[in-house]
């Protein structure tokens, strides 16, 4: 089984495990799709890139997880979490998002 195969099959459990939206689903999915495509996979776990996106995910989508939570579910450390959650944001132009979410969780208190 491909290590992209891997991460998909991976992140649908996941998912249902945190009881994730099929939006926050979706979105982890487009994330994996450019991980995929940015060669962001090379000598990573499939299992943290796929929790990774799942976190990303959840916080475009105000879906409150914490890394630990994530972590626990997908077998791997906060670190690894961490870690693959840096690179996906940076490499995949995604900080900006989430900078802008940010704001506007602020501002609706």
């Amino acid at each position: 089984m491909s290590a992209s195969l891997y991460s998909k099959r991976a992140l649908k459990t996941y998912s249902s495990i945190l009881h994730l939206s099929p939006k926050s689903q979706n979105e982890a999915l487009k994330i994996l799709k450019k991980v995929d495509i940015s060669e962001l996979t090379s000598g990573r776990g499939p299992a943290g890139i796929a929790a990774a996106a799942l976190y990303v995910a959840a916080l475009l989508n105000d879906e409150k997880k914490t890394q630990r939570e994530v972590a626990d579910v997908a077998g791997i450390t906060e670190v690894t979490i961490r870690n693959r959650y840096k690179e996906l944001i940076e490499r995949l132009k995604i900080e900006d998002k989430l900078k802008i979410k940010e704001f506007e969780v602020k501002n609706k208190k």
